[in-house]
């Protein structure tokens, strides 16, 4: 499967991972452990696919979640949740992906969580550092993809312009049709 990275950085891509959050029936893009290993190896965390089982699963949803609350409080000038805090802090801890050099170059190796380990950090670093004052959810009502708005005059309204907001344009322009 491809997945789709288009938030500017893994942690937001990987929040991402669950779309439409506000529609009855949200999409849910690492339904599986294989799915979560090739999002994995796709967003570039590890070179090799780590084999996660159901428990991986588990703790990535998870992990996602507590993600999210970070972010969703950092939009909104809230304070941070208490148990996505200790959730991301716990998974921050973690050990590293290891960097190994080889004859074909550099080699990014490790488990399930050693990647989560990763995302986690990232998010600290999101949402604490410099970069917080950049995050965005796409303005697309259905849309629930979160950001980091790099755009000249930091005005970008949607996650994608290829998806959401040619569907936002798209609506407006019927809208003005009809009247």
């Amino acid at each position: 499967m491809r997945h789709v990275f288009l938030c500017g950085t893994p942690t937001l891509d990987f929040v991402g991972t669950l779309q439409e959050r506000r529609a009855p029936v949200p999409i849910e893009r690492i339904g599986t452990p294989g799915l979560l290993d090739s999002w994995f190896v796709e967003a570039g965390l590890l070179d090799d696919r780590p084999g996660s089982g159901e428990p991986d699963l588990r703790a990535a949803r998870e992990l996602r979640e507590a993600i999210y609350l970070l972010v969703q409080a950092r939009l909104v000038g809230r304070p941070f949740p208490a148990a996505a805090v200790t959730a991301v802090n716990l998974w921050a801890e973690g050990a590293p992906v290891v960097m190994c050099l080889g004859p074909g170059g550099a080699s990014r190796l490790g488990t399930a969580s050693q990647a989560l380990s990763e995302l986690a950090r990232e998010a600290v670093e999101i949402v604490t550092g410099e970069d917080a004052v950049l995050l965005r959810e796409c303005g697309r009502p259905d849309c629930t993809q979160v950001y980091l708005d790099r755009s000249r005059g930091r005005r970008r309204e949607w996650c994608a312009m290829r998806t959401c907001g040619n569907r936002v344009k798209a609506a407006a322009l019927r809208a003005r049709r009809r009247t």
